[in-house]
Formats: C-alpha cells, structure tokens, sequence
C-alpha cells in the first residue's frame, strides 16, 4: 500500500486529499509526508502491512525530494552572489568606451568616426552606406571582399562628393553577399559606459547615448 492510495482507503480524513497536492515549501511538503506516512501506517491492511522495502523506498523517495529543494536553494544563492559580484567588476568599465552592436553614429564638428562591421562569414562583395535623419544615402563605401570577424573602419564626416556634412545624428548600414547568397554583417559602434546594472539576462550597461546593451555584446573595451 502506497502513499498514493491514502485517499481511496481512509474515510476517516475527507481533507487529506487536498492537503496532499496543495503547494508549500520544503518543510511543509516534509510535514505533510509525514503525516501521511502516520495514517498510512494506522490504516494499513493487517493482512497485508506495510513491508520494510515499501517504507525504506518511501522514505528515500522523500530524502531526494527535500535534498534536490536544499540543492536548489544553494544554486539560486550561487547565482545571486555571482550576479552582484559580475556588478562589481563590472563597475570599473564606467568611463570606458566599448564597441558593440549598433548603428548610431553622431557627427561632431567633422571629426573622423569610427565604427566597425562584423562579418559572420566571409564575403565577395561588401557594402557600407550612411544615411541622415532623413533615411538618405550619404555615403556609400564599396569594401570589397572581406573575410570572417571584426573589421574596424571610420567615416571622416564627407558625404560621396567630398562635402563636410553637418553635425548630428547619422546611421550606418551593411549589405554583404557571395554570389546571389546574402551574408550577415553587423554594425558595430563605439560608445562611453555610463553604468552598470544587474539585469535578467546579467550584467546590463546603459551606455552615454542612452541605449543599453549586456556584457556579452562587448566586443572591445577601450
């Protein structure tokens, strides 16, 4: 006779059903198997009792239960503590600059921006455009072939006939292909790191231009 049968073979507790399956903590499922236990053993069969194996396979199955609800507290807390932690080294990239997936570039009297593309494979034909605020091509750069990884590149400010543009907000865009085939090229931009938190998916950085981005998007810090 098994705990699982309980309910079919007392009448004496119309509530021990419900009790069973309601939700609590480890030390409520611990009392509530033990109660079970003790009314199993009052109610059991005296033609056919509880056998020493049945109660030792019981008493194991309980011993794993609260031992993996032990094991899974100690993993939360290991978690937490390594979260607060990452923060805490974390803290010493304010003031840094990192390069990271974006595609914002900000125009400053005319000095020369850098930014960078990463290519998830190699490509025959790779193209860069800048567009304004507006959405129109100001600069085109026709790079060629370029294999796999980080290539760093600069934008000096002119647009395709040679004029210096005017201050602001600009955006920069890939195009790759081999053959027919498109290739995936991100942009990468450079920005200042103006905090750090501890988000869902980790350490998160809010960066100087108000975006946010994680830890594990950095791909250099400066």
């Amino acid at each position: 006779m098994s705990i699982d049968s309980i309910n079919a073979s007392t009448s004496a507790s119309p509530a021990l059903g419900a009790t069973a399956v309601s939700a609590g903590s480890g030390s409520d499922s611990e009392q509530r198997f033990l109660k079970l236990l003790v009314t199993q053993l009052n109610n059991q069969d005296p033609l056919n009792p509880l056998d020493n194996a049945q109660l030792t396979s019981q008493l194991a199955q309980m011993s794993t239960v609260s031992g993996i609800e032990k094991l899974n507290s100690a993993f939360a807390a290991m978690l937490a503590q390594s979260g607060a932690s990452q923060v805490l080294q974390s803290a010493s990239m304010i003031g840094r600059t990192v390069l990271v997936p974006g595609d914002g570039l900000a125009l400053k009297k005319g000095e020369e921006i850098p930014f960078a593309l990463d290519m998830a494979q190699a490509a025959d034909s790779v193209k860069v455009n800048i567009t304004n605020a507006a959405g129109a091509t100001v600069r085109s750069f026709d790079l060629g072939a370029l294999p796999q990884g980080v290539r760093t590149l600069s934008w000096d400010g002119l647009d395709d006939a040679g004029v210096a543009l005017a201050d602001g907000a600009y955006s920069v865009n890939a195009v790759a292909a081999t053959g027919d085939a498109r290739v995936q090229a991100s942009t990468l931009t450079y920005a200042g790191v103006a905090s750090v938190s501890q988000g869902p998916t980790g350490v998160a950085l809010e960066l100087a231009s108000g975006a946010k981005t994680t830890l594990a998007d950095v791909r250099l810090i400066l």
